[in-house]
């Protein structure tokens, strides 16, 4: 088992063959941290990593004793006010006014395998040799508040899973202002801070930034993960890069409000924190009650920032999504929202169905409007129910229909949203999120229903499940087009209106795990307006997202690029979609379209019938390719080799977990005239196996690619002359690998 206890109870070393993580029980009682990072020799005592010297201006917690303050002692749970000035991991609103608390450690519990969390995603194992778990128990005695702080460590990965549970034992009614997954407290500051940031439209662009002294954080405020901010940091040492160097990445299975923090103090200390954010929360537990945080996954790399998004991978794609459609192959889909929109009849989809079969495609996605007086975007949503007028079979003769063709069908549902012209809101006005007797916004002229409450979530259930029920439904988009304002909630009482941003989560869970259970064939696909809910916690109910909502294949490489720092490719939603793109209005060749998605799970947003011959015939293409090589593509282990952040390429890959089997996206942004000739070093291959690059019969042996490099050079290397296959703006390639 990779947990060693010593000291009867107060040392706990958690290792593997890769990272170790220890914790030390200090004189006072509380839990200090010594050491988080590459995989070191257990021994009885690290005693000598913990440093207390005297400092001026300093409070101490001892009279008498100059050493002792937990301003200067690396804390791995902290609370404010006791000697440590410094933000918390946990505030408690006592009945008498104060904030102040002391848990001291009571017990331990060291066991294999790891438990679920309450009404929250988490990872999981399928055996309980797959990984270990250490439970530490702590208690403020004076509030009887009992604090368990969870550590599971997996066996094969360089991962530590960490959570935090409260019950109220005492006789005092409390209020929980703040309860962070994790706190870590690193010995140094000499890192550089990585997030995930952007806007609708161009989601999950890297930001880096040097640690400094004071705050630096990203939050989400808007009742969701949101497109602005993901919850996920990475620190990465400054001689960090893809392939080597030191990382440790933090990332919160949680789809609501969080906050990321690393708090630098005047010693360097740096204090990483992630949770649910404590803006506008407050969570009221009676005596016997008791609330769980989401689950923080931490991984630390040796190997670069590829390293960190490996173990990201494989442990999101394999123990954390979940059900019949995590390891099958996806099917190619075509989605008919931006070849129609709202615009279409049942005999307009039935042709538009046939063409796509014709050409390969496997799965026919119906998008918005087909449901209740949803002929514009300002009626119909809460009304699950099929449009007769426009699908005079409804859903379920539509779906005879496709199926007869030979593919499966798939349909969109906004569940979380009302519009004011609706059935719904007619019924039940005061189930949307709004504060009594103030002006109540709006987003896409829809409000937001209030999945707090149990009995709205019942009503969407029994709608959405009559649908599905009564159709042969293969996939379900699940939609959200708008973020929560005015955040009150009618049936809450005024003291647990903090509650609200979580309870809708909570909420949407519950829905989630209802539907996904009962109907466990459906792939379900998360999407909120694209990736403004592309998270871990939806990734446990639904194994693959839509990315976003641009689909120009250009902006779509950082975006791609992006999420995969986190997040596995067969979790990525990537389309085809028609030119003038409908986002960015750039014109990009289909190849390029196709060779872009290709590294995810792939689809198309056009119509064929509007296309010429030639563009059919290189979907064809495509979609054999695809066909080919998908199970790769989402299993394999992914690398970035060139980001299109720093330049005018692009380049990743994927290996095979054989390593037979190499598949290379290339891609130019912009043509260059009398250019330098090119090669790219590969990763990942067997240095001593040949490979034949499929499409052109060239071999070469794996450690030439990996150090020598492949060459890239196209035609614009001199004077780009006619008669030869021309270089172009946007130009891509995919290079095919394959070994005996």
């Amino acid at each position: 088992m990779p947990i060693s206890v010593h000291q009867e109870g107060k040392m706990f070393h958690l290792f593997n063959d890769e990272i170790s993580y220890i914790i030390q029980v200090l004189s006072d009682g509380t839990l200090g941290n010594l050491y988080y990072g590459k995989q070191i020799t257990d021994r009885e005592s690290f005693d000598h990593l913990i440093e207390a010297e005297y400092r001026p201006n300093t409070a101490y917690v001892n009279k008498g004793d100059v050493s002792f303050s937990r301003e200067h002692l690396r804390q791995e749970y902290p609370v404010y006010g006791s000697t440590d000035f410094r933000h918390p991991a946990i505030t408690v609103l006592q009945e008498n006014g104060s904030r102040i608390s002391s848990f001291v450690v009571k017990g331990y519990t060291v066991f294999n395998g790891k438990k679920e969390l309450e009404q929250l995603p988490a990872t999981y194992v399928e055996q309980k040799d797959e990984a270990a778990t250490l439970e530490i128990q702590l208690l403020d005695e004076l509030l009887n508040l009992e604090l368990t702080l969870s550590y599971t460590i997996f066996e094969q990965l360089p991962v530590v899973a960490r959570s935090a549970k409260l019950i109220n034992r005492g006789e005092q009614k409390l209020h929980l202002e703040q309860l962070m997954s994790m706190s870590l407290d690193l010995p140094d500051s000499n890192y550089e801070l990585l997030q995930l940031s952007g806007a609708w439209g161009r989601e999950r662009h890297l930001e880096f930034r040097k640690l400094v002294p004071g705050i630096q954080s990203i939050e989400s405020t808007r009742g969701s993960s949101s497109h602005y901010q993901n919850p996920f940091i990475a620190l990465k040492r400054p001689d960090c890069t893809e392939q080597m160097g030191e990382s440790i990445g933090f990332s919160l299975v949680y789809s609501g409000n969080f906050l990321a923090q690393v708090e630098v103090d005047t010693y360097n200390v740096a204090r990483v924190s992630l949770g649910i954010n404590p803006f506008n929360f407050d969570w009221v537990l009676e005596p016997g009650e008791s609330f769980q945080s989401p689950e923080v996954v931490m991984t630390y790399s040796s190997k670069g920032l590829n390293g960190m998004s490996q173990s990201y991978h494989w442990l999101y794609r394999k123990r954390l999504a979940r059900g019949q459609w995590r390891d099958q192959e996806r099917p190619i889909l075509i989605n008919n929202w931006e070849a129609t929109g709202m615009d279409f009849t049942e005999e307009k989809l039935i042709d538009f169905a046939k063409t796509a079969f014709e050409d390969g495609v496997e799965l026919f996605v119906l998008d918005d409007g087909w449901f209740g007086g949803r002929r514009h975007e300002r009626a119909g949503l809460g009304d699950w129910f099929a449009n007769k007028e426009l699908l005079p079979n409804g859903i379920s003769g539509l779906a005879e229909q496709i199926n007869q063709i030979g593919l499966s069908f798939g349909l969109w549902f906004e569940p979380e949203m009302v519009n004011e012209d609706s059935d719904l809101y007619r019924q039940h006005p005061d189930w949307i999120i709004k504060v009594p007797d103030r002006t109540v916004s709006h987003g896409r002229h829809q409000y937001v229903l209030d999945f707090s409450r149990e009995e709205v979530v019942e009503s969407i259930y029994q709608m959405v499940a009559k649908v599905l029920g009564e159709a042969k439904i293969s996939y379900v988009k699940w939609d959200m087009n708008r973020c929560i304002t005015e955040a009150y909630s009618e049936k809450l009482p005024a003291e647990r209106q903090g509650e609200l941003f979580h309870r809708y989560i909570l909420g949407v869970y519950a829905l989630y795990e209802r539907l996904t259970s009962n109907f466990p064939h459906i792939l379900f696909e998360f999407c909120a307006s694209g990736g403004g809910r592309f998270d871990p916690g939806m990734l446990y109910y639904s194994p693959q997202g839509w990315t976003s909502d641009d689909t120009d294949a250009v902006e779509r490489l950082k975006i791609q690029y992006g999420t995969s720092l986190v997040y596995p490719l067969s979790s990525m939603g990537a389309h085809v979609s028609a030119v003038p793109n409908e986002q960015s209005f750039r014109e990009v060749s289909m190849e390029t379209r196709g060779n872009v998605a290709a590294f995810g799970s792939f689809g198309y947003e056009l119509d064929l019938n509007q296309l010429s011959e030639a563009d059919r015939e290189i979907i064809r293409q495509q979609i054999c390719f695809i066909k080919d090589y998908r199970k790769i593509i989402h299993q394999g282990n992914f690398y970035r080799l060139v980001s299109p952040f720093e330049g005018n390429y692009c380049a990743w890959m994927v290996v095979s977990a054989d390593k037979k089997t190499s598949i290379l996206g290339y891609y130019k942004m912009l043509n260059e005239v009398n250019g330098p000739f090119s090669r790219l070093q590969l990763k990942g291959l067997a240095p001593t196996a040949e490979y034949t690059n499929v499409q052109t019969g060239q071999t070469y042996f794996g450690d030439e690619l990996m150090n020598v490099g492949l060459v890239t050079s196209d035609t614009s290397c001199g004077q780009i002359i006619d008669g030869r296959k021309n270089s172009h703006d946007f130009d891509s390639r995919i290079v095919v690998l394959q070994s005996k």
